[in-house]
């Protein structure tokens, strides 16, 4: 596993980020632009990458992917990393590297992006929710032993960190060990995110990232799988290369099942410069976060919580209001963009109308599907843009 004392930078730059400046004002600054939920953006260095490799005509899978696989499997302390061409796949391939066989059940978050029960499908699987912790939104851990003692067919966990925050792995690993569960961590909307020191993708067999645009940070697409198991690592590279053998010359010899799941070299050098960033990057989230924190204290609106000895790195600022669309309203006609993050629990969903936890009541999920609401707190983010956010939100609720 990872080496707790080396793995998390220091928070840095918290100390007097919330100060008078950012909450006195109680007028809108009329100069003020739109504050989007999200602005990607991209370094020169990460274009000079890109036009180098253009140039040289090296576009698909190839070195630069595999630089990129070493340098992020040592950023989360564990010994390989396979990349994807998204999220998803990696998660796909993660499971059938595992080993997930047809009908095997595995238990999962039902407040996340679909795509992580999605995965336990395509694998073959079948997904079964437990419900979330209400403060953290992450998997409740009593819920799973819950759901535990009323199945036999479970193999594995797939706690999800949702919004930058780690769900309890302390207890989820534990409650794998009593059961003999495989765990594979959703980390792809927690780059960076860590509990006691030791960064999500340390926890599991195996962890998933995602790199879309929005993420903390991106390829434009891309997906990686992390690893301290060397058979997880080799099953996957094969699997996300048509099932060639990874031992071999890399020609036609196919020795399983797989996908067309790489991820291609440019992707791979634009990951390689955004990594370097993340650190200072996941700095000005928290930055805004705490600015929002201190700013909101007073406010009928929940704010997030970080848990002692986490590092949440706020890829979302959700907050939580029983009048989340009419605050919604509010921000949207001050220019402050939002997302509902998740509207519609993946067990309401359309496509999970036939599948065995459907049917199922989650009343924690269920409740904050109708009360969470997410606030700009990417890094771009002005001392101006946060205080139009702030604004916009105190005069909400203090001219109700």
């Amino acid at each position: 596993m990872t080496d707790t004392e080396t793995n998390a930078e220091p928070d840095g730059g918290l100390e007097g980020t919330a100060g008078s400046d950012e909450t006195a004002a109680t007028e809108v600054d009329p100069g003020a632009g739109p504050v989007p939920i999200a602005d990607p953006e991209l370094s020169e260095a990460a274009l000079e990458r890109v036009e180098s490799l253009l140039a040289d005509g090296r576009l698909a899978d190839g070195p630069e992917v595999r630089a990129f696989e070493d340098e992020f499997a040592a950023y989360c302390g564990t010994d390989a990393g396979v990349a994807t061409s998204n999220g998803t796949t990696a998660l796909h391939a993660a499971l059938e590297a595992i080993g997930l066989a047809d009908g095997e059940a595995v238990i999962t978050s039902p407040f996340s992006f679909v795509a992580s029960a999605n995965a336990v499908r395509l694998a073959g699987g079948k997904p079964v929710f437990a419900d979330i912790d209400p403060e953290t939104y992450t998997l409740d851990p009593a819920d799973v032993r819950r759901v535990l003692r009323e199945r036999d067919d479970v193999v594995g966990l797939l706690p999800v960190h949702l919004y930058g925050l780690p769900a309890d792995m302390a207890a989820l690993c534990e409650i794998a060990n009593d059961h003999d569960l495989f765990v594979l961590e959703d980390a792809c909307q927690a780059h960076g995110a860590a509990v006691d020191g030791t960064r999500v993708g340390g926890f599991g067999d195996a962890a998933c990232f995602s790199f879309y645009p929005t993420k903390n940070m991106t390829t434009a697409e891309g997906g990686m799988i992390v690893t301290d198991r060397d058979d997880v690592a080799e099953r996957a590279a094969s699997y996300v290369n048509h099932g060639r053998d990874v031992g071999g010359t890399g020609g036609y010899d196919h020795v399983e099942l797989g996908h067309n799941y790489r991820m291609t070299s440019l992707e791979a050098a634009i990951g390689r410069a955004q990594l370097d960033r993340l650190a200072e990057r996941n700095r000005a989230r928290r930055e805004n976060a705490a600015v929002y924190d201190e700013a909101l204290a007073e406010l009928p609106v929940e704010t997030p919580t970080e848990p002692a000895g986490y590092r949440h790195v706020y890829h979302q600022y959700t907050v939580r209001t029983h009048d989340r669309d009419a605050l919604a309203a509010t921000l949207e006609d001050r220019d402050v963009g939002t997302g509902i993050y998740y509207e519609t629990p993946i067990h309401r969903q359309p496509a999970y109308e036939t599948v065995s936890s459907a049917a199922a009541k989650f009343p924690v999920a269920e409740r904050a599907a109708d009360e969470v609401l997410s606030l700009p707190v990417h890094p771009t983010l002005s001392e101006r843009d946060r205080r139009t956010v702030v604004e916009a939100v105190r005069d909400h609720f203090t001219t109700q």
